[in-house]
């Protein structure tokens, strides 16, 4: 992979890491359109740290803001019992619910990380499988549409119970399978559970961080000493792709927050639709190999 090829693939993960489109999938399809071959799982998780790091800015204050109200909670400062120590509601008291939150992402953490270390080599290789993330760019584009029909779309971020929680963290881990997407899969079960498109759409950003940067940061260092050998990305066009994706990534942020406020998600439902059928007619003329290549 060269830089230019880089370049194209730093772009496409800004554009689409934050869009309920799959980031994963669209690197892997654009990285062996354009001749690169399958970037692979490790660069697509290292790329990943540059959208991440667009969350953190663009979030720093919310972001700030529960962490300080998390490890106030956690020593003991509104009480040393444990639901003093977890921010939750208490003889009357409203509780803390930035202390909460922290706690909240947690959990909701575990399930990638469970499922992320549970199923590796699934991840890299069998997942990456075209006619599979076809398969899942169209299905999770119907679930997307009818979950955007049939929600409630009346609760807040306020409202989120440790349940829910955990179900936020289930459907973020269905994005293992690139073609499901994360943000796609998270607010796909807000919406199902009630919650409003923006609360859902938020919850996906904050609740990705910890996932994202854990997932990327063992990848650089389990793949440090092998950038740049053969049939893998190089340092720096991996550097380059995650410099642009941060960029890209934060504009699209901002974009996206606004759409979501005021319009339904069926735009993106088409678009996935479309997508899957065009992987599809590539790979019946043999313009895309259902395993690819390595970069």
């Amino acid at each position: 992979m060269n830089v230019l090829e880089a370049s194209v693939l730093g772009l496409v993960q800004g554009l689409t890491e934050f869009l309920p489109i799959s980031s994963s999938a669209h690197l892997r399809i654009v990285g062996e359109l354009i001749g690169s071959g399958d970037p692979g799982a490790a660069f697509t998780a290292i790329v990943q740290l540059g959208t991440e790091s667009a969350v953190l800015l663009y979030f720093r204050k919310d972001i700030a803001r529960i962490v300080a109200a998390w490890w106030r909670a956690l020593l003991g400062r509104h009480g040393t019992d444990l639901r003093s120590r977890t921010g939750a509601p208490r003889h009357g008291s409203a509780g803390d619910h930035d202390a909460l939150m922290g706690w909240f992402i947690i959990l909701g953490s575990v399930p990638i990380v469970v499922l992320g270390l549970a199923f590796q080599d699934a991840i890299e290789e069998t997942f990456r499988n075209l006619w599979l993330i076809a398969g899942t760019l169209a299905v999770f584009a119907l679930v997307l549409g009818w979950a955007d029909r049939v929600g409630a779309k009346r609760r807040t971020l306020e409202q989120l119970t440790p349940k829910h929680a955990l179900y936020f963290g289930l459907a973020q881990a269905l994005a293992l399978v690139p073609g499901v997407s994360r943000s796609g899969g998270t607010i796909t079960f807000g919406l199902l559970m009630g919650y409003t498109r923006e609360a859902a759409a938020r919850y996906s950003f904050l609740l990705a961080v910890p996932a994202v940067f854990g997932s990327g940061l063992f990848q650089l260092v389990k793949s440090y000493d092998e950038l740049g050998t053969a049939g893998t990305p190089g340092g720096v066009a991996t550097l380059v792709a995650t410099v642009i994706s941060f960029v890209v990534g934060y504009v699209v942020i901002i974009g996206f927050l606004k759409l979501v406020s005021t319009r339904s998600y069926w735009p993106f439902v088409w678009y996935r639709l479309a997508l899957a059928a065009a992987v599809v007619v590539l790979l019946l003329v043999g313009v895309l190999e259902p395993l690819g290549s390595a970069a």
